[in-house]
């Protein structure tokens, strides 16, 4: 198939307004848009086609506010970094839409999966993690194409998460998801809007 320029323009509109989103509407979304949008996960590339992704939706409130209560700590831990202006700053920030969001994922990365047979990732092991972050991502850009944003939880301690959830010893947790309707659409990332970090340019070097 070849793609004409408004399929580009659409891309490419997809990734400039591609945000991570913190405030969530908590209107649910309907389970058969929910169904089409975990779908788009299976077209994914991934290592030696591993598919090593491993994905929790965590639906259970005891779980939830488990996962929230980690959050807090965590994130309270992480303002200690920073000198006492800074921490002002840092606790202003809204970091997470864990409460309002009506759907939680939990990604894992299955780190010794059978499926590939090692192919592609016998000198570069990291390439399975990689390939999780891939299939977040697909994730990612087609909710934004159905009106729906999601948040990347990252203040959270891991081992506290995979003890939370049960899930196997082998498994990674690579995101931590907040995934709904967005109570605003804005292409400005949020540090940027708040004043703690704006965009920079990326770099390209010529060798």
């Amino acid at each position: 198939m070849e793609f004409s320029s408004q399929h580009q323009e659409c891309l490419f509109d997809l990734l400039e307004w591609r945000r991570d989103v913190r405030h969530f509407s908590s209107e649910a979304i309907d389970p058969e848009l929910l169904a089409k949008l975990e779908a788009s996960v299976d077209l994914s590339p991934s290592v030696g086609n591993s598919r090593p992704w491993r994905i929790v939706r965590v639906s259970e409130e005891k779980n939830r506010a488990a996962v929230i209560k980690s959050f807090e700590k965590q994130n309270q831990v992480a303002s200690l970094e920073y000198d006492d202006e800074a921490r002002k700053e840092y606790m202003a920030l809204k970091l997470a839409g864990l409460i309002d969001a009506p759907v939680h994922l939990a990604f894992f990365t299955e780190l010794d999966p059978a499926e590939g047979r090692g192919l592609g990732r016998q000198t570069m092991p990291e390439t399975l993690v990689y390939s999780t972050v891939m299939a977040i991502y697909t994730y990612w850009l087609y909710a934004r194409s159905l009106n729906i944003g999601v948040g990347w939880v990252s203040i959270i301690d891991p081992e506290e998460i995979k003890n939370i959830l049960e899930v196997d010893e082998s498994w990674q947790l690579t995101a931590y998801l907040c995934v709904g309707y967005p109570k605003m659409h804005d292409d400005t990332p949020e540090l940027h809007r708040a004043g703690w970090q704006e965009d920079t340019r990326s770099v390209w070097i010529d060798r």
